[in-house]
């Protein structure tokens, strides 16, 4: 299989993009398929908030082709809370929760970093070596998971798959020349992100496959982007090895689906 370009948009439940993305009288419950109509990819963000339960899982996976990827935004408990501490037991809530009954179209899982989280190499390499680099550790991980999903777990795989995992730090202090190479030995993408000079934007690939993240690049999450910044991302991922995952979260306004598809036009 060839390298692939996925370009897609965090979430796809906005009542703003109602009569504008969407369009006019299209029903709620068909807004998914109309993004899969236009887009091969979409990230996943309900995760981020709270457990979600493994028929929502098989719902999305249903409502999708086979080549579609859902990419999945890690628990904000582990992130925000535990702050990659101590994370065995959320772990395997979290993968216990429904996020393996996406099988093929499960892609790679997101860990969104705190502002507040400062680079601790001990802390982070400790938190990378407890990810599970498959969905045959993922299931085996699950197995462990305590009372708050008991009676409504999922713990089956269709087959072992390699599972990809990407880091979005937001503190300065992550521009660490310790980082990469950290990121690099558990095959972990470090994310590109575009957040109109809020947090450190990276630049350097520390994985298999690349994974970034477009927040807007003048207004944080409500900015579009022009057709010369498009053109220079896209020109940016033609130098990215591997799988490339991009994401548009600067919807305040409605533009993430617009410049999702004008860039996956330009890829």
């Amino acid at each position: 299989m060839g390298r692939e370009v996925r370009v897609g948009i965090s979430g796809w439940n906005y009542p703003s993009w109602r009569g504008d993305f969407y369009p006019a009288g299209l029903a709620h419950a068909r807004e998914l398929a109309y993004v899969v109509e236009r887009m091969r990819s979409v990230e996943l963000n309900g995760s981020f908030y709270s457990l979600q339960r493994p028929t929502s899982y098989q719902r999305w996976r249903d409502a999708v082709p086979d080549d579609f990827v859902f990419a999945i935004k890690g628990s904000r408990y582990i992130t925000h809370m535990l702050r990659l501490r101590d994370v065995d037991q959320a772990l395997a809530n979290f993968f216990a929760s429904g996020v393996l009954a996406l099988g093929s179209k499960l892609g790679p899982v997101l860990w969104q970093l705190p502002e507040r989280e400062e680079f601790d190499a001990d802390v982070l390499e400790d938190f990378l070596s407890r990810l599970p680099m498959s969905t045959g550790a993922a299931v085996e991980l699950a197995r462990r998971h305590d009372a708050r999903v008991e009676g409504r777990a999922w713990l089956e795989i269709d087959e072992d798959r390699p599972l990809r995992h990407a880091l979005e730090p937001r503190a300065l202090s992550f521009e660490s020349p310790d980082l990469v190479p950290l990121l690099r030995d558990h095959d972990v993408a470090l994310v590109a992100a575009d957040s109109a000079g809020t947090w450190p934007g990276f630049g350097e690939q520390t994985a298999s496959f690349a994974y970034a993240r477009l927040h807007g690049s003048t207004d944080l999450y409500a900015s579009g982007y022009t057709d010369a910044e498009l053109d220079a991302w896209a020109e940016r991922i033609s130098g990215w090895s591997g799988d490339v995952y991009v994401y548009f979260d600067n919807d305040a306004r409605g533009r993430a689906p617009h410049d999702a598809l004008a860039l996956a036009a330009r890829v």
